[in-house]
């Protein structure tokens, strides 16, 4: 049987890989995770004005599986929808404006972008419907041992693709308009990835499904996932950073060193499993892997630095074309891809406990709005955003990968029981993506360890799945 395993990192991704590794290997399975900052890594919330306020990975997708399933065994709740408008702005004009009325937005996309509209949300479904293939090949124990092997088994190689080639040219392809993907496609990615329509194929076809399904949020904060995931599986948390691991085998077995640091001072302990769920970037981390044969080489590729700054203030709704506060119709503002442009997005944000008595605040009230930008915002832009402000809280980060298509993706297995779960957000980054990795790494790591290898990298999974129904 499987001794002690390791998790490293907190975040959704290590908090989904426990819970996994549990419901896999059985409760018997002592779990250790370390993490050094605050579990939900991530995830994490502001206060403002006594009111926590969403700082990061604030929507989940309607068709999220796995955090669906995870609200629901831990007894979480949806928060409240609270109506806002979105519009896209140019730095001049809004190019793009939302109504309260359904139809006159179809008509008005349409009008300005012809069968475009229509073509963005074919290929999204098509690409999404065949990711859901996942969650049969993961109900039936199926794992994967690269990324390459897990896209190939959902979309075969043009999946592989995707992840090699822009979403501009893909969609571009298809037919959409240029014109489309420069007003519409380059404001979303802005604001989930703020990056531009260079992104891969596959990580822009993540991002857009969000942008055009129903999505929802944890009530109380999605980082309650985490802490909730964690306590269920009655993981042992230890505060600390882990600076190494170093390879020793016993009665033919690898077994793992985690070396670590924490305010008492270094340690280290062995486990039969180690999972890493944080990036083994250089820029991230400076990890070291000792006594492994071949060496574990340091992963290529570099971080989107990204800064979220949240402001309580009022909004200069005149620098928006709207001189009269009150008439300004806006709860969300993306951005197309202009270079005097400072900032990504923008959104006047609800807090992660909605009371049924709350409302909006009024555009000419003071509000709390979420900012997403390159690089922190000097004084003088915060004066262009808002006519004045009480507060203002900056987080920066590498949030996302620098998406340069053509870098091979990165491993999942390191050594025999040792894999790695950050890699999968060269693929895509958000947290379903990070729970359908945590719940493969699981199933990966539990398939290698009873020598099941038919459940892992099988051809023809669909006709498998089928003909065990």
């Amino acid at each position: 049987p499987l001794s002690p395993a390791a998790v490293v990192g907190a975040g959704l991704g290590g908090s989904a890989t426990a819970y996994f590794l549990q419901q896999h290997f059985g409760p018997q399975v002592q779990l250790d995770v370390y993490e050094a900052a605050g579990v939900g890594g991530r995830l994490a919330t502001v206060t403002v004005n006594k009111q926590q306020y969403e700082s990061r990975g604030a929507s989940i997708h309607a068709l999220s599986l796995h955090m669906q399933d995870f609200v629901k065994i831990l007894g979480l709740k949806h928060r409240r929808e609270v109506a806002g408008k979105s519009a896209i702005f140019s730095g001049e004009h809004f190019v793009l404006e939302e109504t309260d009325w359904y139809l006159l937005n179809l008509f008005r996309l349409w009008w300005h972008y012809g069968i475009s509209f229509l073509r963005l949300q074919m290929w999204v479904e098509e690409v999404m419907e065949k990711f859901m293939r996942i969650y049969k090949y993961q109900a039936h124990g199926y794992a994967f041992s690269s990324l390459e092997e897990l896209l190939r088994s959902l979309g075969g190689e043009a999946f592989v693709n995707m992840t090699q080639r822009s979403v501009a040219e893909s969609l571009l392809e298809v037919g959409v308009t240029q014109r489309f993907v420069d007003d519409v496609i380059a404001a979303v990615l802005r604001s989930s990835y703020g990056q531009s329509v260079l992104v891969p194929a596959f990580a822009g076809a993540m991002s857009l499904a969000g942008a055009q399904g129903s999505t929802w949020a944890v009530e109380g904060g999605n980082k309650l996932v985490c802490s909730g995931l964690l306590k269920l599986t009655k993981a042992n948390v230890i505060s600390a950073r882990v600076t190494g691991i170093s390879l020793h085998s016993s009665e033919g077995r690898a077994l793992y060193q985690v070396h670590y640091e924490s305010t008492e001072g270094q340690g280290s302990a062995f486990y039969d499993l180690v999972v890493l769920t944080t990036p083994l970037h250089p820029s991230r981390s400076n990890f070291t892997f000792d006594n492994f044969d071949p060496p574990i080489a340091d992963l290529p590729g570099a971080f989107q630095p990204s800064v979220t700054s949240v402001v309580h203030g009022y909004l200069n709704s005149s620098y928006f074309g709207f001189p009269d506060p009150k008439l300004f119709p806006f709860t969300s503002i993306l951005t197309t891809d202009t270079p005097e442009l400072f900032f990504h997005a923008m959104d006047n944000i609800c807090p992660v406990n909605i009371s049924a008595a709350f409302r909006r605040k009024q555009p000419q009230e003071a509000a709390v709005w979420r900012v997403l930008s390159p690089r922190p915002l000097d004084k003088p832009q915060l004066k262009t955003l808002f006519r004045s402000y009480y507060s203002v809280q900056v987080a920066e980060w590498p949030t996302y990968p620098r998406y340069d298509a053509a870098k091979a993706l990165p491993p999942v297995v390191l050594h025999e029981s040792l894999f790695y779960l950050s890699g999968v957000e060269w693929v895509a980054s958000s947290m379903e993506m990070t729970a359908v990795a945590a719940k493969n790494v699981a199933l990966l790591a539990y398939n290698r360890w009873h020598q099941q290898l038919d459940k892992i990298d099988q051809k023809d999974l669909m006709h498998k799945v089928k003909t065990e129904l």
